[in-house]
């Protein structure tokens, strides 16, 4: 049977926070920290014609076709790697914004600018698995050999190892122990169940490990959800909305907030105009300050 610390690692499930974590600050003092996070998948996606035994069934529409290639979804997510990300990374160029990008292995070996910018820009790269597929289901050696894989090609192309990491959809009970064995990761987001990071207990006298959750509601992947976002204005209308609700409360206890992005969906003409909106109005959030994930476990550690 599951125990409270087996599912939630230990964490107070009733909310109250330590007087230390009631009183952090972010850089600069501000109360909110904003992670954007833009995920790097295109060409780790599943692919008959990449060997796969089967392909990807969601795109702009949802529909599979299996036991053969499917030249619909693999351009769909051509896009991405050759038209929005461009888009996407000149709005953080052109604002001077930090970036994490969540990298699939194979997707950062078929997009090496991707690289590129990263060394360019000091943007921060995070493992994203080596496809684009949870690892739930797995064995541990299969997910250990993924974890290893996908680091070593960041580091070798990014010029430097990943310290994060995030699964697609569920991780497994063993990949933060995994995570730990294979060393340099100081943080995982695979969890989606507070606005805080918080610690691991230190066990075996492993350094800490911080827990920063991911969201799925501020995140463009609602556009390809049926009654999700359809307009630019409904992306952007409910990440700052979710922005004006943290603000207030960030004066008195420090909160986060992440904004996923992919550049297969918002990267599209259609949609980019929401993350300029949400841009523009964070340059008159004194209060809040945008950081990678790296800095914000750096700065949770203390």
């Amino acid at each position: 049977m599951k125990t409270t610390d087996d599912l939630y690692n230990g964490r107070r499930f009733d909310g109250r926070r330590s007087p230390q974590e009631q009183a952090l600050r972010w850089p600069g003092g501000a109360g909110l920290a904003i992670s954007f996070v833009l995920n790097i998948e295109e060409g780790a996606e599943l692919s008959v014609a990449d060997g796969d035994a089967s392909n990807e069934g969601v795109h702009e529409v949802s529909h599979r076709i299996d036991g053969v290639p499917d030249y619909c979804m693999a351009t769909h997510f051509e896009y991405g790697a050759r038209a929005g990300y461009a888009r996407v990374a000149q709005r953080f160029i052109d604002a001077g914004l930090p970036l994490t990008l969540n990298i699939c292995g194979r997707a950062l070996e078929r997009t090496p600018w991707v690289a590129d910018d990263v060394r360019t820009h000091a943007w921060e790269p995070c493992g994203h698995g080596w496809t684009w597929t949870s690892p739930a289901g797995r064995s541990e050696v299969h997910e250990a050999g993924d974890i290893a894989r996908t680091a070593a090609v960041i580091t070798r192309l990014c010029g430097r190892p990943p310290s994060g990491w995030h699964d697609k959809s569920s991780r497994t009970p063993a990949t933060r122990r995994l995570l730990r064995a294979h060393g340099g990761f100081i943080y995982d987001s695979d969890d989606y169940g507070d606005d805080l990071p918080f610690l691991l207990d230190p066990r075996d006298g492993r350094p800490p490990h911080v827990v920063l959750p991911y969201g799925f509601d501020t995140n463009d992947m609602r556009f390809l959800d049926r009654g999700g976002f359809v307009r630019a204005d409904d992306f952007s209308g409910y990440v700052i909305d979710a922005i004006e609700a943290l603000r207030p409360e960030a004066r008195h206890a420090p909160r986060m907030l992440t904004i996923g992005l992919h550049t297969r969906i918002i990267g599209r003409p259609g949609r980019i105009a929401g993350l300029d909106r949400v841009i523009r109005h964070l340059a008159d959030c004194a209060d809040a300050v945008v950081m990678t994930r790296e800095a914000i476990a750096h700065h949770w550690l203390g």
